[in-house]
């Protein structure tokens, strides 16, 4: 039987310890879908149904440079290892890499034939990984957006995709009813291979 969790200044938090909104609360015109701190934790980005994810100071609120604009809602947005970008997914068939400073775009869009559902650095911050409703996950190069592997398919939608801490192997997740393990393989020939 699930449970459900609501966290609200006069209930106890879960585990213990006392959870009270400390901070600012930044505001989207639509749901927020994602929100991460950078790994300093110095700023937050936001991914929004709006068609935007935000950078903002999370001491403050104020937010970072330009929106992180796409011409369809935002599903995903994380930092990258250094903190300097941020990758976002979305509807409209792309993902992006962004300066988190600026909100300017690095390189060309990372496209996929259908919404983007999820998108996240290597430990590196050299590689992307996008997982699609296309039915595949992709490995980019982050800065030019260039595809760096065959499309890593599944028989249903990926829902997400991830890079091992050693940079070693690719998880993904589909609808499908399945997760598989990918080995990164070498990159820059573009193979990646299902784990056995």
């Amino acid at each position: 039987m699930g449970h459900h969790y609501e966290l609200r200044s006069d209930s106890p938090p879960v585990g213990g310890g006392n959870w009270q909104t400390r901070g600012p609360t930044v505001r989207h015109e639509g749901s927020v879908t994602r929100a991460a701190f950078s790994p300093d934790g110095k700023w937050v980005v936001t991914a929004c149904a709006d068609g935007t994810a935000r950078v903002w100071e999370a001491a403050t609120g104020k937010p970072m440079g330009q929106p992180l604009r796409h011409n369809g809602g935002v599903s995903s947005a994380a930092f990258s290892p250094d903190g300097k970008w941020v990758v976002t997914a979305s509807a409209d068939g792309t993902a992006r890499v962004w300066e988190a400073a600026t909100g300017k775009a690095v390189g060309e869009p990372l496209r996929h034939d259908a919404s983007v559902s999820s998108a996240a650095f290597s430990p590196d911050g050299i590689w992307v990984v996008t997982a699609g409703d296309n039915r595949t996950a992709r490995v980019w190069e982050a800065a030019p957006g260039k595809a760096a592997s065959e499309p890593l398919r599944h028989d249903g939608s990926v829902t997400s995709a991830s890079v091992s801490p050693d940079g070693k192997w690719i998880v993904t997740a589909s609808a499908d009813h399945t997760a598989r393990i990918w080995e990164a393989g070498d990159r820059q020939s573009g193979r990646a291979t299902a784990a056995a």
